[in-house]
């Protein structure tokens, strides 16, 4: 029977004196349509009033609701393109897709192709919307790891056959991504790809080693770059007089809109610091905009939601492996991984407890390509566990 066939039989399905348990984890797809949900309402709260004031004028009150929410139904209809793919095949596209997106990411910086804002060249212009390449290889990267984890599997204790071609393939990814500069989108594809080799058995001072190289070269990136440099510091003592009209602007306006929430926010859509005060409030500062017009409450109900799709990802990634399906586990537990990470500096940032980072918050804050890859990933994750439950019906996939 068919992926679509199950779909459509009804996910309580019952072959007879088998068992009553559903083809798809309800939960999961539950808490990740709350998210996705929530992120569309908040993203309308966020951006009503970006209208009233010069730099968006012309778009209306409805442009970025409006373009969420058909990123949204793009990305659904990735995730159901996602979804009907075995794992099987996922394994043997995993190195053609990320030497594509690897490509991609090349093309992005020639001058006249690659699109430039803010000082940052990212995306590629596609008609009416702009496609970020960064986004699409956190799946490529996710894949191939788990792919590259099977494959050299005897080799992980190497340090030549097991940890070199992988320091070499993200060194290259890196070096692209530094160029566009997307520090923030590495440091999320390094953590996938790390977190998978670790989870796959990597020799532990290999690991280690890599972990090292991966921290000093961050470390050392930050302190040749002045911006940098000084995003650092600032983050620090972000109520400096000189930080907090300067570089740390962004977040002191989210720690004030996070005081003014307390326990149960100033009500939906009462927010002041969205009201052009707090630059980029609907993508990479939503959580302050959630903390103002929700409270703690608010947040800490977004922060279980997140949580409990990790923990999820984690759980449906050790049953694949415990039957024998470990490059299925790898991605689930990769998917996990990268949601959790990201989830992580986001927030993090909001709250001052990181550097400031272009970071968004998955299925929640606005952003085309971001949106769409987050959904695909869910996807993955939901046919890593449909082929387990498969497995324990004795069905092969």
């Amino acid at each position: 029977m068919s992926l679509f066939a199950d779909l459509t039989s009804g996910v309580n399905a019952v072959r007879p004196g088998r068992t009553t348990m559903p083809n798809f984890d309800l939960s999961m797809i539950l808490a990740a349509t709350t998210l996705v949900l929530f992120g569309l309402l908040m993203v309308y709260s966020a951006s009503i009033a970006l209208a009233d004031g010069p730099r968006y004028e012309s778009y209306g009150r409805f442009y970025f609701v409006i373009r969420h929410g058909l990123f949204i139904v793009v990305g659904l209809v990735c995730a159901l393109f996602a979804l009907s793919i075995p794992m099987r095949v996922w394994q043997k596209s995993a190195v053609p897709l990320f030497l594509l997106c690897l490509l991609l990411l090349v093309i992005v910086l020639i001058p006249g192709i690659g699109r430039e804002v803010n000082g940052a060249r990212r995306w590629l212009p596609l008609g009416p919307i702009n496609f970020q390449p960064s986004e699409l290889m956190k799946v490529a990267v996710l894949l191939y790891a788990a792919d590259y984890t099977v494959r050299k599997q005897e080799h992980m204790q190497n340090f030549v056959r097991g940890f070199l071609p992988m320091a070499c393939a993200l060194a290259v990814v890196g070096i692209v991504l530094l160029l566009e500069p997307d520090l923030g989108g590495f440091m999320v594809i390094v953590a996938i790809a790390v977190g998978i080799l670790f989870i796959g058995g990597i020799n532990g001072k290999l690991f280690s080693a890599l972990l090292g190289i991966m921290v000093g070269s961050f470390l050392l990136l930050i302190w040749l770059s002045p911006w940098r440099r000084e995003r650092l510091f600032v983050y620090l003592d972000p109520w400096n007089p000189d930080n907090a009209y300067g570089s740390a602007y962004q977040l002191s306006h989210s720690l004030i809109a996070l005081g003014r929430g307390e326990w149960f926010g100033v009500g939906l859509g009462a927010s002041v610091e969205k009201l052009h005060y707090l630059p980029e409030a609907h993508t990479d500062f939503i959580v302050a905009v959630i903390g103002e017009e929700l409270g703690f409450v608010g947040v800490s109900s977004l922060i279980a939601l997140f949580v409990f799709i990790v923990w999820r990802g984690f759980e449906i990634g050790r049953q694949a492996i415990a039957m024998d399906r470990i490059f299925n586990g790898l991605v689930a537990q990769g998917v996990a991984l990268w949601f959790g990470v990201q989830t992580f500096i986001n927030i993090g940032v909001c709250l001052g407890l990181l550097p400031t980072k272009g970071l968004t918050l998955p299925m929640v804050s606005y952003g085309g390509s971001g949106i769409v890859m987050n959904l695909v990933a869910i996807a993955l994750l939901l046919r890593v566990d449909f082929e387990n439950r498969n497995l324990m019906r004795g069905k092969r996939t």
